[in-house]
C-alpha cells in the first residue's frame, strides 16, 4: 500500500497538483491523509486518491501523556512525543511495508521541519517505508539532526540539481527527477473577456515572497510599474492567476489590489479560483508568464510558455538552472530587488529572447518531462520489497 502524509491543503494548488500528478505517475490504489478534507474534496481530489482524515487531536494537559511529552521536552528539547501522541491516529494506521511518501516538497525549507523527522523515524519504528517526494533542501538547514533525520529515508526524490547535490552527501538513496507536478493534466475552460490567447502575460505574485523582500513595499511597486509598462508600451493582455488561496496566504489580496488598480485599462482580467489542472490551462494559453508561485511556474514551465520566475529560495534557482543551464534571467531573486524597474527590466529581457527560449522548451520539455516516470517506478519497486 501506498500513502502520502504531510499534505498542506488544496486550497494550495501546488499541493493539489502534487498528489494529482503523483497518482498520474503511479498508477495504484493510493492513500492521502489529510488534515484538510473538505478543501480536497471541494477541488475533487476525492476523485483521485482516498482522502483519510489525519486527525490532529491535542495532548490533553494534565494527561499521563501530557506529562510524558513534557519530561521528553525538558530533556531533549524535542517534541517528538508530543507529535506522535497528537498525530496517534496517523500512526496508528501504520502497516509494516507500507510506503509512505511525505509529499510536501519544500517543507524541510521552513520552520518546524523537525517535525517531517519524527514522523520518519516514528514510521520506520513501525517497520514502514519512507520516501522523501519530489523535494528541495536549503544547504544551510543541513544540522547534524536533519542529516540523520534524511539518512533514514528509503528513498529520496531530489526535483533539482542544487538540492541534489546537497542531499546525496547525507542519502546514498536520492535520485535526481523531476517535480511530479511536470506530468500534471491541463484542463482547458472558457476564456474570459479580455484574455487573449497566447497574446496575454500571466501573472502570479504571493504574500510569501512579499515577507522576503529587503525593502518594504519594493515587490508590489516592482509588480505595479511592470503592468503600466505593458499596458503602455505592447499591446499584451494581462492575466492575473492567483494559485494559492489558503487564509493568510491568499495570492488574490495583493492580485486583488493590482486588478482594481488598472481595472479602468480594460487589459486586465482576474482569473477565478478553480482546480490546479484548470489553472494550468489558463496559464498554458499565455505568451509569457511572471510568476512566484513554484507550480505556477512549473505549469507555464511544462507547457512551453516563456517564464520568468521571482524567486525567493533554491527550487526556484535549481529547476530554472536544470532546464536552462542556468538560473540567470530566468530567476529574479525577490531579494534582489532594489529598484522600482528591476522586475520590468527581466521582463524585456524575456521578450527580446522569447523565441530562443521558446525553441529551447519546446526541444527539451518532452524528455524532461518524460524522467519524471522513473520516479513512479522507483516508489514501486520500493513497494514491492
Amino acid at each position: 500500500m501506498i500513502n502520502l502524509y504531510y499534505h498542506g491543503c488544496s486550497d494550495n494548488h501546488g499541493c493539489e497538483a502534487i498528489v494529482r500528478s503523483t497518482a498520474k505517475n503511479i498508477g495504484e490504489n493510493i492513500s492521502l491523509y489529510t488534515t484538510e478534507i473538505l478543501s480536497d474534496k471541494k477541488y475533487g481530489l476525492d476523485s483521485v486518491v482516498n482522502l483519510v482524515e489525519d486527525a490532529y487531536i491535542p495532548v490533553k494537559k494534565g494527561s499521563l501523556k501530557y506529562y510524558l511529552a513534557a519530561i521528553n521536552h525538558k530533556l531533549t528539547k524535542k517534541d517528538y512525543l508530543y507529535v506522535k501522541y497528537a498525530r496517534d491516529y496517523f500512526f496508528s494506521k501504520v502497516k509494516k511495508n507500507d510506503v509512505y511518501m511525505s509529499i510536501g516538497g519544500d517543507n524541510y525549507c521552513y520552520s518546524g521541519n523537525d517535525k517531517l523527522g519524527y514522523y520518519n523515524r516514528a514510521i520506520h519504528q513501525k517497520g514502514g517505508k519512507t520516501v522523501l517526494w519530489g523535494c528541495s533542501f536549503e544547504p544551510s538547514d543541513l544540522t547534524e539532526a536533519i542529516a540523520k533525520d534524511l539518512a533514514m529515508y528509503d528513498l529520496i526524490i531530489a526535483r533539482e540539481s542544487l538540492s541534489y547535490e546537497v542531499l546525496s552527501k547525507v542519502n546514498k538513496n536520492v535520485r535526481l527527477i523531476p517535480d511530479p507536478a511536470f506530468l500534471l493534466d491541463k484542463a482547458e475552460l472558457k476564456l474570459p473577456k479580455g484574455f487573449a490567447e497566447n497574446n496575454t502575460i500571466g501573472i502570479n505574485v504571493s504574500p510569501l515572497i512579499m515577507q522576503c523582500e529587503s525593502d518594504t513595499g519594493v515587490t508590489e511597486l516592482n509588480y505595479r510599474r511592470l503592468i503600466k509598462h505593458i499596458i503602455d508600451k505592447t499591446d499584451l493582455q494581462i492575466a492575473l492567476i492567483p494559485h494559492v488561496v489558503e487564509e493568510g496566504n491568499d495570492d488574490r489580496e495583493p492580485l486583488d489590489k493590482l486588478y482594481k488598480e488598472f481595472e479602468s485599462t480594460n487589459r486586465v482580467v482576474m482569473i477565478d479560483d478553480c482546480n490546479a489542472m484548470e489553472l494550468k490551462g489558463y496559464i498554458s494559453r499565455c505568451r509569457y508568464f511572471i510568476g512566484a508561485r513554484t507550480h505556477a511556474t512549473i505549469a507555464a514551465y511544462s507547457t512551453c510558455v516563456p517564464t520568468l520566475v521571482v524567486g525567493y529560495s533554491i527550487k526556484a534557482r535549481g529547476i530554472a538552472k536544470d532546464i536552462f543551464g542556468t538560473d540567470d534571467n530566468y530567476v529574479l531573486p525577490v531579494q534582489s530587488l532594489k529598484n522600482k524597474d528591476d522586475l520590468t527590466n527581466a521582463f524585456k529581457w524575456l521578450e527580446e529572447n522569447e523565441q530562443k527560449i521558446l525553441n529551447h522548451l519546446n526541444s527539451f520539455m518532452p524528455s524532461y518531462r518524460e524522467k519524471v516516470w522513473e520516479a513512479g517506478k522507483l516508489v514501486k519497486e520500493l513497494a514491492k520489497q
